[in-house]
């Protein structure tokens, strides 16, 4: 248990020293951010800094820091020195900078960002690449939840109908997508995301609460230095790769412009991007011991490593019922949540790519407001007919 300890306290400590140091590179200071001076009501909106870390938490975050950790267990707990420090030295680092240099740069997507500083032909690779990969995330996303319903109805006794449907689901979880790509980010992403987030940490901390107090001693990274696989898979570089969003990610690139553009202060930065991806280390840091731990890597390996079926086992283990409940939220809202903003950052890319116009809040009715202001100042008895599509000065008796 002591390696596990010592593994949490270096991400805690990473943030607080080694962020610092990183927030210091870029040196963020008190101009105007994109959310205030740009300001549509839609994708550049302001929003409080406790809903921004929850909302980049959830957009980063999806199924990787457990499925990616519960598949890195079973090399042992070797994988906590990845988690840890391909974390704090990698991971958040790549965040930072993928959110601060957007948030520098009006927002601008991640393909836009790399066209700024790499030059006009890495810029339209990166276009090509971004949006067909966030396409390819999103349609997973939506596919891998719709059977999982499917699944849990089926487990729960339901035989029939259109809750056993993979189709009615997906159709469900597709109607939300188009939502959640097109409306205003603080109305639907802004309200359902700290929701959702702040159950994926109480979920976390129920694991490592039964982890630590089942009885079985977490495993000792200096005993098991050794390949532990019990498909004798070697470690490098498999388990980075298998581990990836558990410790770096460049999907998160895609991701961080979307906080970039709601930002109230660029000394928010540290904590919303920095601060996200060490807590998704933390969580799993908290998955890959309970693998190790609970299960083993043979177990692990039975099971089809890191999957719903782990999940669930995992979280019955340590939190009973209310932790089967947990773990259907986690793995089903988990990539619903990262999957939306897949496709609403596909809408962004696409945006910046065509230059097309920003989708603006009420643009129509302020417009009319604004027409209707001016000739209240000629005329303080003008009225608007909605009927004939204009203004008018009532007739006096």
């Amino acid at each position: 248990m002591l390696s596990f300890i010592i593994c949490f306290v270096i991400l805690i400590l990473g943030y607080l020293f080694y962020g610092k140091f990183v927030d210091g590179i870029f040196n963020p200071d008190d101009r105007e951010t994109p959310a205030v001076a740009i300001n549509d009501g839609v994708d550049y909106v302001v929003m409080p800094q406790w809903k921004l870390f929850l909302v980049q938490l959830l957009n980063i975050a999806g199924l990787g820091p457990i499925f990616g950790a519960l598949s890195g267990a079973m090399w042992g707990p070797v994988v906590f020195l990845w988690i840890t420090f391909g974390t704090v030295f990698a991971g958040a680092v790549h965040d930072y900078f993928a959110g601060m240099l957007s948030e520098r740069n009006n927002g601008a997507s991640i393909s836009e960002v790399t066209g700024i500083y790499l030059g006009h032909t890495m810029k339209n690779v990166m276009r090509v690449f971004s949006v067909i990969l966030l396409i390819m995330v999103g349609t997973v996303f939506a596919v891998g939840p719709a059977g999982l319903l499917v699944t849990l109805f089926k487990n729960s006794g339901v035989e029939s109908g259109v809750v056993v449907q993979a189709t009615f689901w997906l159709a469900i979880i597709l109607i939300y997508y188009f939502i959640a790509t097109f409306i205003s980010v603080d109305k639907v992403i802004g309200r359902v995301y700290p929701i959702f987030g702040i159950c994926l940490i109480v979920m976390a901390i129920g694991v490592c609460v039964g982890t630590m107090t089942s009885g079985t001693p977490i495993p000792e990274i200096w005993n098991n230095l050794g390949n532990v696989h019990p498909n004798g898979t070697r470690i490098w570089a498999y388990m980075f790769i298998t581990v990836a969003c558990g410790a770096i990610s460049g999907f998160h690139a895609t991701q961080s412009p979307l906080m970039a553009r709601c930002l109230k202060s660029e000394r928010q930065g540290r904590f919303v991007f920095y601060g996200a991806m060490v807590a998704e280390g933390i969580i799993a840091l908290i998955w890959a011991a309970a693998g190790c731990t609970l299960l083993g890597g043979a177990q692990l390996a039975e099971l089809g490593g890191g999957n719903a079926t782990t999940v669930y086992t995992i979280c019955t283990m340590t939190m009973g019922k209310v932790g089967i409940i947990l773990a259907m939220l986690g793995v089903i809202a988990c990539p619903i949540t990262s999957g939306d903003t897949a496709f609403r950052s596909a809408r962004l890319t696409i945006a910046d790519w065509f230059k097309l116009p920003r989708i603006r809040k009420h643009s129509r009715i302020h417009r009319l407001s604004d027409h209707l202001a001016l000739l209240q100042l000629v005329q303080p008895d003008t009225r608007y007919d909605r009927t004939l599509g204009c203004c008018y000065v009532p007739c006096s008796e």
